[in-house]
């Protein structure tokens, strides 16, 4: 008897510890890169708020771990025959975090509210295809004559100006992504505190200290949350690669969307499958001031574009995790062919030089007036390495340069509110696989992006063109030209193509590596 006393006793000790295994807290800590400078999606406009709105917030489509459209609000859709029309239809049991359901209602509210000239959304034009979106976001129509109306609470209309081949992936980026309308009436910005905060994703927003984390939690009323793993998410910012790198290393950081490039080397021989290097498509470029009196001269423009030498920067300051770029639109991209290379990207690097030497000559400049530059760059050891490179690179050139760091969130809302700068460091990563979302950036009146301030009617009269025209042939020759035009004026220098770099531990389940680079949370699974 007592023996058997001991077995049960020994069981039901075994027990207990299977179930408290069972309900454990499982923690995913996550590097960001940067703090968010918002968490309304319709002012957002960085992948580092990215990351963070898709594990937030699902919309009418979402991405898969693999980086594939899939439904997400919207179990269906049709497209008319003419390809202006997409009818969605709502999933039964989408619900937002306090328990409302989740209606078509809500998404007429949300797109009606980004297309607002009051919102102030800076993103707002990647949404123009839609009908009338583009004249009620410029005051010209009443937000109520946009093209979008509930048939009932589970369909969904939205009316296009044009066929538009790449408006499904348009709506997996952040800017279509629905608020909870209840929630913006009564708090009006005040809807992103995490007192307030009500979201339809797989995990509600619990805390955000700034320069600390961003905490989320599971969503309980999330349509799939029996297949979400994850109890509680913490993002990072990681700003400094190197001491991010320590956490990885010290098991503080399950995973890390960057990487330092000068331990490259090192990771790739001891982090083995944990330090992950994949195609991206993106492109590492400079803005250059248009209104700057210097950089208004195109001559000086190209002089400094044809002096960078790309395969020492890809190579050497980034430890072959970027690729030499010669063109805005990256290889690779869909709905495109080749993109317009620089016509100087077959010549030695000699040559190229001795080329912009002539040019700034040309200009008035040179040794005994040298051009004076300030190179803006926000904060990693990546970015400086890579100024400090590129400055050294135009020294010859009789080019002075100075710098100025600050960090991310600084540098971007300088950019956004076209304050004063010579040069700045900036980067692109696509929403979707089409040259658009990459040439839409330098349009005359795309003040959120154009940071470089160009303004050339004959590039948006093609851009305009492209955008009317079906036939997706006659539109990649449009949109070439449009390229062409573009690395003819360099409103922004390209200098290299991203690769992405994530430091992912072997702890972790279902990170895929992905041309998008998106990996949302309710796919990945923690072990310890």
């Amino acid at each position: 008897m007592f023996k058997s006393m001991r077995v049960t006793a020994l069981a039901a000790a075994l027990m207990a510890a299977t179930s408290l295994t069972a309900f454990a807290e499982v923690v995913y800590h996550r590097g960001n890169t940067a703090d968010p400078e918002t968490l309304d999606q319709h002012k957002t406009s960085t992948t580092y708020e990215a990351h963070i709105l898709r594990d937030l917030y699902e919309g009418l489509v979402a991405y898969d771990a693999a980086g594939k459209v899939i439904p997400g609000v919207a179990t269906d859709w049709t497209i008319s025959d003419d390809g202006t029309v997409y009818t969605f239809t709502l999933r039964d049991d989408a619900k937002w975090s306090n328990g409302d359901p989740v209606v078509a209602g809500d998404f007429v509210f949300s797109l009606q509210r980004i297309m607002t000239p009051e919102t102030g959304a800076k993103y707002a034009n990647i949404l123009y295809p839609i009908k009338n979106a583009e004249k009620v976001n410029k005051g010209e129509l009443a937000p109520e004559e946009i093209g979008v109306k509930a048939l009932d609470d589970k369909t969904l209309e939205i009316s296009l100006e044009a066929p538009t081949p790449y408006f499904i992936e348009q709506l997996t980026h952040q800017t279509g992504l629905p608020v909870h309308p209840a929630t913006v009436e009564a708090h009006g910005t005040d809807f992103v505190k995490p007192e307030n905060i009500v979201t339809n994703g797989a995990f509600v927003l619990a805390e955000f200290i700034p320069n600390a984390h961003v905490k989320a939690v599971k969503n309980p009323n999330f349509h799939d949350a029996d297949n979400v793993q994850i109890d509680t998410l913490f993002f990072y910012p990681t700003e400094e690669r190197g001491a991010a790198f320590r956490r990885f290393q010290a098991g503080e950081l399950h995973t890390n969307n960057d990487a330092p490039t000068e331990q490259v080397a090192f990771m790739k021989e001891n982090l083995g499958d944990q330090f992950r290097v994949a195609p991206y498509l993106g492109t590492y470029y400079y803005a250059l001031n248009h209104e700057d009196e210097t950089l208004s001269n195109p001559d000086v423009r190209q002089a400094l574009s044809m002096a960078v030498d790309r395969e020492f920067l890809a190579d050497e300051i980034w430890g072959s995790t970027m690729v030499a770029g010669y063109s805005f639109v990256p290889p690779g991209i869909g709905n495109y062919g080749e993109p317009a290379f620089a016509d100087y990207m077959d010549m030695s690097q000699i040559d190229r030089e001795e080329k912009a030497m002539e040019l700034l000559e040309k200009a008035g400049f040179g040794p005994d007036n040298p051009v004076k530059l300030t190179i803006n760059y926000n904060t990693s050891e990546n970015h400086k390495n890579t100024a400090v490179a590129i400055a050294d690179m135009w020294k010859p050139l009789g080019v002075e340069v100075s710098m100025v760091n600050t960090d991310t969130k600084t540098h971007y809302a300088m950019l956004r509110d076209r304050q004063d700068f010579d040069i700045a460091r900036a980067g692109w990563i696509g929403d979707y696989s089409d040259p658009q979302n990459f040439l839409f950036m330098v349009e005359s009146d795309n003040t959120g992006f154009n940071y470089s301030r160009y303004e050339n009617p004959e590039y948006d009269a093609l851009m305009d063109k492209a955008a009317a025209t079906i036939d997706l042939e006659k539109r990649a020759d449009i949109l070439k030209q449009a390229e062409e035009m573009f690395m003819r004026d360099l409103p922004f220098i390209p200098l290299m193509y991203y690769g992405s770099m994530n430091m992912v531990s072997d702890k972790v389940a279902g990170f895929e590596d992905n041309l998008l680079n998106v990996h949302p949370t309710r796919f990945m699974s923690i072990s310890e």
